[in-house]
């Protein structure tokens, strides 16, 4: 028997009025041909995957305030002329959902005699969309799906590829994503995965404040910058506003470590409390061994993000050689699953709040 609809179904007669998936193609600007799926939740939440740039998401919006920050280029195609160096930033879209492997992420390096481009190469590569499933609550079915493989590599290897899957339910205010990462060649391969949640103005203004229940906090890098900030009790915690010193590359980087449940889930997030909005991220800490705190707070580029990762954003090899890079065997596959959710209610907002004590 099919569950009942939330919503009258008496009253609209194409289930687009309520939500679902609309798919087109950008036709202006240098993101021309660039593939786009825009999803309504139908509770406020709407948000835009991109196949052509690893299956992420730029714009996402709750009512009328967005989440999240978009750079000043927006969405590009993807190009393999970016996977040097920091040219990796020329094509960052930043918005809610960039995600940094799979054969690495973080700072370009030299490793083993490769040389490594920053956050690796799967957000400049385009995704075959393997089905399209649109909620339809006349037969009680409110839940919408992407599904969609990213494949990255070389003859001779390596081979990776992603079978993403992205879920929403009509009438809820979040986005399930599950990321199953196969080693397809015949070689062990490194392995590294970061999800760069990327949250810009209105959502992050002065006054907001990041939510995580944390058993130690740790600068990045030899920054004394970081080290200063991510020292002050507490104080680290509160979005200031544009910043001088934020001009230009410089930014406040710290590791988080969420304490988690029995199940190794945890969440960490933000408030706003003026516009009574928040938004959470659950993951599970054995899948993400830590959490990046970017801070940057530039004039315009105004932005933080909230960076769940399976080692640190200082280089592959630096990885290596501390023996934290993790490794993927032929033919294994690492599977990571975790929500992102927009949260306007009072009981969720003291909830993420609760988690600074």
């Amino acid at each position: 028997m099919a569950k009942q609809s939330r919503f009258d179904v008496s009253k609209f007669i194409n289930p687009s009025q309520v939500g679902g998936i609309d798919a087109y193609t950008i036709d202006e600007g240098e993101g021309r041909g660039v593939r786009a799926l825009a999803v309504n939740t139908g509770g406020g939440l709407r948000y835009r995957v991109l196949p052509d740039r690893g299956l992420d998401i730029d714009q996402a919006f709750f009512n009328q305030h967005s989440l999240t920050f978009l750079s000043h280029k927006g969405v590009t195609p993807p190009t393999r002329a970016l996977d040097r160096g920091l040219d990796w930033l020329k094509g960052f879209p930043v918005g809610l959902l960039t995600s940094c492997g799979p054969s690495g992420m973080g700072a370009p390096c030299n490793d083993q005699g490769e040389e490594v481009g920053l956050h690796g190469p799967h957000s400049n590569t385009a995704a075959a969309i393997e089905s399209v499933i649109q909620p339809d609550p006349r037969a009680g079915r409110n839940q919408m799906m992407i599904v969609g493989r990213v494949r990255t590599g070389a003859f001779y290897g390596p081979c990776y590829e992603l079978r993403r899957t992205i879920v929403s339910t009509l009438g809820e205010n979040w986005i399930d994503i599950e990321d199953e990462i196969l080693n397809a060649g015949n070689t062990r391969q490194p392995h590294g995965w970061l999800l760069h949640i990327n949250l810009g103005y209105p959502l992050i203004d002065e006054g907001a404040v990041f939510c995580y229940d944390a058993s130690r906090v740790e600068p990045v890098g030899g920054s004394a910058e970081s080290a200063a900030w991510f020292s002050a009790p507490n104080d680290y915690k509160r979005c200031r506003g544009p910043m001088k010193e934020h001009r230009g590359p410089n930014s406040f980087v710290g590791y988080i470590y969420p304490r988690a449940d029995r199940g190794g889930m945890a969440t960490v997030g933000v408030v706003n409390r003026k516009l009574k909005l928040g938004l959470a991220i659950h993951y599970n800490v054995n899948e993400f061994t830590r959490c990046t705190n970017w801070q940057h707070w530039g004039l315009r580029e105004y932005v933080a993000a909230l960076e769940p990762c399976t080692g640190s954003v200082e280089g592959r090899d630096k990885d290596r050689k501390a023996g934290i890079l993790p490794f993927l065997a032929p033919g294994e596959r690492k599977a990571y699953r975790y929500r992102i959710e927009a949260v306007a209610d009072r009981e969720g907002l003291e909830a993420l709040l609760a988690l600074n004590g």
